[in-house]
């Protein structure tokens, strides 16, 4: 299996100054429903959050939005035409044929003073100048795998490991299996030791719960200095 090197410099790229991930515990609370008023806007007086959701193409992060959200996502999905051949790499995944082309984003109501709001990256290598944007004041991230293309996602942990985010690796079963057993995916990722590894998959509303709970009591533990 392709291993991620692990001997890089370390950053010096400060950690979020919206470490407040406190304000998590309430995600405890979640009654699982949906708006049906998609367009409302948050109530005045509520304290924002920002988590992203990245990983590389096709690796499920408009799914785990959509699954999770309040209210029906924003997505900015775009036909692959035959002008993104040599641009746009499909890998492994020839049945899809769309790309997030800025980001996905859906809206989770914690508790009542905390919103969470979840940005999803694109996935495509020349959408990167996007992520600086869209991670900017995130509590933390999940990035989420497909085990048959691990390398597709060391991009997105580089990019949070220099940044000092917050994030948690999330293992998107496919087909309801995974390629490879997590510890293997583990030593592959080269992450350290406390940086959790969940399975979930990402059409399920209890699984992205799961592992939204999962980064908040990482990036609690990471605030504390535990």
């Amino acid at each position: 299996m392709i291993s991620r090197r692990s001997d890089r410099p370390a950053s010096a790229v400060p950690a979020s100054p919206h470490d407040g991930a406190d304000h998590f515990a309430a995600a405890n609370a979640l009654d699982g429903r949906r708006s049906t008023n998609p367009s409302a806007p948050a109530p005045a007086g509520i304290t924002p959050l920002k988590v992203v959701v990245a990983g590389g193409f096709a690796a499920g992060k408009t799914t785990f939005v959509d699954s999770i959200s309040e209210i029906t996502p924003l997505t900015t999905e775009a036909p692959m035409t035959q002008y993104s051949v040599g641009v746009d790499n499909a890998g492994a995944v020839s049945t899809k044929t769309t790309t997030t082309v800025a980001m996905d984003f859906g809206r989770l109501t914690l508790s009542a003073t905390t919103m969470l709001y979840l940005f999803g990256t694109p996935g495509q290598d020349r959408f990167w100048f996007m992520w600086d944007e869209l991670t900017r004041g995130a509590v933390g991230a999940v990035v989420l795998v497909d085990t048959r293309r691990i390398a597709d996602c060391f991009g997105a942990i580089d990019y949070f490991e220099r940044r000092r985010t917050p994030y948690v690796i999330a293992l998107n079963r496919f087909d309801g299996v995974l390629a490879h057993p997590v510890e293997e995916v583990r030593e592959a990722l080269a992450v350290a030791p406390e940086v959790p590894v969940v399975v979930l998959d990402a059409r399920d509303r209890e699984s992205t719960r799961s592992a939204l709970i999962a980064l908040t009591r990482h990036a609690i533990a990471r605030k504390s200095g535990r």
